[in-house]
């Protein structure tokens, strides 16, 4: 799996799991453009800024350090070239 796709797929498990109704409700928490998160989600880009990863974790109430504790960030699992 891409980088992007395990990134996208983590925010969205952890929407769910935080009971974030709605990507514009996680852009509000976070203090982010509906654009910048939409991008995101639907991996538009092939990288993501680590502050704006930052911020989207503080509209989540996690850490960076949480959100990169998932089984889909282990290298086994990540096609890295």
């Amino acid at each position: 799996m891409k980088l992007k796709r395990a990134i996208a797929l983590r925010i969205s498990n952890l929407m769910i799991k935080n009971k974030i109704p709605s990507q514009y409700d996680l852009c509000k928490r976070a203090g982010l453009t509906e654009s910048t998160l939409r991008n995101i989600i639907n991996e538009v880009h092939e990288t993501v800024n680590i502050l704006t990863l930052i911020r989207i974790c503080d509209g989540m109430n996690t850490t960076i350090q949480e959100f990169f504790n998932d089984d889909l960030f282990k290298r086994e699992n990540l096609d890295i070239e």
